[in-house]
């Protein structure tokens, strides 16, 4: 099948109610989703799949002086049985028809304006990020933010076919490396010189919202 998307094309995700009128309860659409996170650091909500599923990065993972390189998603409690069964079960229901509308549901009911897709692990497919798109454009009141290393799919995505809701960010894949050419906007890992401020506020986003904002080309985290 061919992956490439054409402008105007729509994202083909089935659904037969607007969202706010699916009457799902929160456990009903943790079934069929696998669930959202709540990480510290984040100002809201997060949804993670296993980094030993990340297409690229879990090749980089093996290369020393790789901004993949002793990734955090690949130890401590990401490595927690019921941690990897829950981001596993998260990993099976993206294929499912009904995934988009109900992680739409999901987002919508927990009135927060912003989210980050995968704390942990990347995008799988083409076709998996279009359905990121479709629950892009069924939450239309919250800033949404994906960090990936899947160049390869952004080439087959024009960059005005993204929802305006949604800042994606191709990361660079080495430390103090320059950062992607192949994509608009984009983040790079550094020992010097780091803009996120994280680290000085108690490794929390506070105020700041500097990633999902499309006026910064660049995010350079430092490297820990």
């Amino acid at each position: 099948m061919n992956e490439h998307i054409k402008k105007g094309q729509v994202c083909a995700d089935p659904w037969t109610l607007p969202t706010k009128y699916m009457p799902m309860n929160a456990a009903q659409r943790k079934l069929i989703t696998g669930g959202l996170s709540k990480p510290s650091k984040m100002p809201g909500y997060s949804y993670n799949l296993p980094a030993i599923h990340c297409k690229t990065g879990s090749k980089l993972a093996q290369i020393p002086g790789t901004t993949c390189h002793g990734c955090y998603a690949l130890k401590g409690r990401y490595r927690f049985p019921n941690v990897m069964d829950a981001m596993m079960r998260r990993l099976a229901s993206i294929s499912r028809p009904d995934w988009a509308r109900t992680m739409a549901a999901d987002i919508n009911a927990r009135k927060s304006r912003w989210f980050r897709w995968h704390d942990s692990g990347d995008i799988q497919s083409v076709k998996h990020l279009l359905k990121i798109f479709r629950v892009c454009e069924l939450t239309p009141d919250v800033a949404h933010w994906i960090p990936t290393r899947e160049s390869g799919l952004l080439s087959k995505i024009p960059a005005d076919r993204v929802p305006p809701n949604l800042t994606i960010r191709l990361s660079a894949t080495k430390v103090d490396g320059p950062a992607p050419g192949s994509w608009h906007l984009t983040s790079t890992v550094v020992t010097e010189g780091r803009t996120c401020p994280a680290p000085d506020q108690g490794n929390e986003c506070k105020t700041c919202r500097a990633c999902w904002d499309k006026d910064i080309p660049n995010i350079a985290y430092g490297k820990h």
